[in-house]
């Protein structure tokens, strides 16, 4: 697991870790994933005042604060359903980077297609194999084929971009919007508790 020394804030807060609170100057934050993702959403959540830049892998992101070109990064690495996020972790846990503030956010999860798609006509859905997981029991009642991807907003926008209406994808509720699709059904996570632990990285102070 990832040590984080500190004391956690009550219900869904944020936990600082040898970061003063009013550290707020604007800087650039990594994230996994095209813009709409849940790793997005935590960033504007945790630092909303910075520049979020997306980058699509987790080493990418990880990669581009030992380089200096974004001052932290945002990695989940663990959820309620599935447990340990791999390879994240894993990538966290060698990356000798600091850990200075942790967050756990609820993960909700809505299936989106085409604007008149039809729930009947669906063969597949898209979405990153974390989210495919967190969504096993109700895919399968569903009867799609899975496909996986390298994000859950970039599933969405390849869904709008390639314009087939069998095509699904699951994905945040925002990133409907961003993309121009329709939500057919919201909560398939099939656990009504599901939450994803995130590790905000940074170099070493100093």
């Amino acid at each position: 697991g990832i040590a984080c020394n500190g004391e956690r804030l009550e219900g869904e807060g944020v936990e600082r870790i040898g970061r003063p609170e009013d550290d707020q100057r604007a800087g650039r934050t990594a994230f996994q994933g095209a813009p709409g993702a849940f790793s997005h959403e935590a960033c504007i959540e945790l630092r909303p005042w910075d520049e979020h830049v997306p980058f699509e892998t987790f080493a990418e992101a990880i990669d581009a604060v030992k380089s200096g070109v974004c001052d932290c990064a945002l990695i989940p690495v663990e959820n309620s359903t599935i447990g340990v996020v791999e390879p994240a972790a894993t990538l966290v846990a060698q990356s000798s980077l600091d850990v200075v503030a942790e967050v756990w956010r609820q993960i909700r999860i809505a299936l989106m297609a085409l604007p008149g798609a039809d729930m009947a006509h669906l063969r597949t859905v898209h979405s990153h194999p974390v989210a495919l997981r967190q969504c096993t029991g109700k895919i399968g009642a569903l009867g799609l084929e899975v496909v996986e991807a390298f994000d859950t907003a970039g599933a969405a926008r390849e869904v709008s971009e390639v314009g087939d209406p069998t095509r699904a994808a699951l994905a945040p509720v925002a990133a409907a919007e961003v993309y121009g699709l329709s939500i057919l059904r919201n909560d398939l996570q099939d656990s009504d508790t599901n939450r994803t632990r995130f590790v905000l990285l940074a170099r070493e102070a100093g």
